[in-house]
């Protein structure tokens, strides 16, 4: 037996002499092919790109690391034992994802998120229109986990309101814009809040938590501004949204008791409780009320033609778990009336998997350490290390055209870099949202960019002044971190 491990030993040591470590260029050379073929896929697939085509090229990257690695000697078993590790790492996150599928379709099939649409919209005044956009999209995004669906929707219906009162349209779309895309940032719901720390290593709820200290000041300055905004530009008209308020009426119950459900969710993140028991008692709470207060919509989602116990059972598990739409008299909410339950997370799903097959076979060849010893080297401060993150974001913004890149490529790279700094992964899932998720908008061939200024009809540069969340979140995690406010390290507990 003694003899066996002396001969493993031997043969690993071995190979780790034949393993010279990479140069940073020979580091890079993955990391460049796989920006540039992604920038090429997004060109030709635009929106499409996440269907499919981004993942796969994820695993492309990954096949060029893997020639890298072969060159210097590095073996396939040793590469796909970090590809197991690294997957085995997001296990959390992924059930997490598929928890959130789930909840999101009982609170739709419930009319929570109906009845936050409902409410929300019943706060505009030409006065404070403006910062009434901000708060009734920050309030549909929180509930959707969607700036899209928000933008496409109750953006559309606003940018109208907004022309019939006079408002610049650039002033309109910048207040959709900031609204929807904090409430995509702090929406459990959401992708990229998902995204962030499955790729940072930490927890959802954490994560959410500590946006907050950066989030919270953007979103009041942005709220500060508009209101002031409003207060300088004239007015005419009235903003006429009975229409949405009576489709809405007609397809829901709608009544206070569903913000039931959402308040004890948050005091079960309030008080820490782990998230998927969260999730998990606000998707079955969700269920129960839609048995309660929207009878009629389970049983034609189960298929009945009355609710009994058959059609009740089927109806809440198509919302957990398949697509669900709710029609109403009018196309823009049956949009956002919709809901992919735990299928419509597979997309994400897909997406994280395939990113950590590439940071895996980064892992095994020694890529990733290669290049964070040279980020460390260049960035002697904690500051540095915030700005160089900052930068890969705006950088893969710019020349990947996709937000979920500018997450998973930096997110990838920096990882070790922070824990060698003893800085905890919500500091680089903070700034990761902060900087890749926002600033996706503000770039006119970024899916995002482009989306938006097609679906609001209004060009970036139009509202790329007026969308002030989404600029000015980047400078406020860099403020925080030259001050050095609420930069957490890392415990024993998670160092080890």
């Amino acid at each position: 037996m003694s003899e066996k491990k002396e001969k493993a030993k031997y043969r690993k040591n071995e190979v780790i002499i034949e393993n010279r470590e990479l140069n940073i260029w020979e580091a890079l050379i993955p990391v460049f092919a796989l920006v540039g073929m992604l920038a090429y896929n997004v060109y030709v697939f635009g929106d499409d790109a996440l269907s499919g085509s981004n993942q796969f090229i994820l695993l492309l990257g990954g096949a060029v690391a893997a020639i890298v690695g072969f060159f210097n000697k590095v073996s396939y078993k040793q590469m796909l034992a970090e590809v197991a590790d690294n997957v085995k790492s997001t296990t959390g996150a992924l059930l997490i994802l598929l928890m959130v599928g789930a909840l999101s379709g009982t609170w739709l099939v419930s009319g929570i998120i109906p009845a936050m649409i409902y409410y929300g919209l019943q706060i505009l005044n030409p006065t404070i229109f403006l910062a009434a956009c901000v708060i009734i999209c920050a309030i549909i995004s929180i509930a959707t986990g969607s700036s899209w669906t928000t933008a496409a929707t109750v953006g559309i219906a606003l940018i109208g309101i907004g022309d019939a009162l006079g408002i610049s349209l650039g002033m309109t779309a910048g207040a959709v814009l900031s609204g929807a895309y904090f409430g995509d940032k702090m929406s459990p719901l959401s992708d990229t809040t998902n995204l962030a720390p499955a790729m940072a290593g930490g927890d959802l709820f954490s994560h959410i938590r500590y946006m907050g200290w950066t989030t919270i000041p953007t979103v009041s300055i942005t709220l500060i501004v508009f209101i002031i905004l409003g207060f300088t530009i004239d007015t005419s008209g009235v903003a006429d949204t009975a229409s949405i308020l009576k489709n809405i009426d007609a397809a829901f119950n709608i009544n206070g008791w569903l913000f039931i459900v959402p308040i004890v969710v948050i005091f079960l993140i309030v008080k820490k409780a782990p998230p998927l028991l969260a999730l998990l008692i606000g998707t079955l709470l969700g269920g129960v009320f839609a048995l309660l207060f929207q009878p009629d919509i389970v049983t034609t989602i189960g298929g009945g033609t009355s609710l009994n116990f058959e059609s009740g059972y089927k109806g809440i598990l198509n919302s957990i778990t398949v697509d669900t739409a709710i029609e109403t008299s009018d196309p823009a909410l049956n949009d956002l009336f919709t809901s992919g339950g735990m299928a419509g997370m597979l997309g994400t799903i897909w997406l994280i998997v395939c990113a950590m097959v590439f940071g895996g076979i980064m892992d095994g060849i020694g890529a990733l350490q290669r290049i964070t010893k040279s980020l460390l080297g260049m960035a002697k401060t904690t500051f540095g290390l915030f700005a160089s993150t900052v930068g890969s974001c705006l950088a893969l913004n710019v020349t990947a055209s996709d937000q979920y890149l500018a997450l998973v490529v930096p997110g990838k790279m920096f990882s070790k870099a922070y824990e060698e700094r003893g800085l905890a992964p919500e500091n680089l899932s903070r700034t990761l949202e902060d900087s890749g998720t926002v600033t996706s908008v503000l770039v006119p061939w970024n899916t995002c960019g482009a989306y938006h200024s097609g679906v609001l009809g209004v060009a970036v540069g139009e509202y790329f002044v007026y969308a002030i969340f989404n600029w000015l979140s980047p400078f406020m995690t860099l403020f925080f971190a030259a001050l050095n406010i609420k930069i957490k390290q890392l415990t024993t507990s998670t160092a080890t």
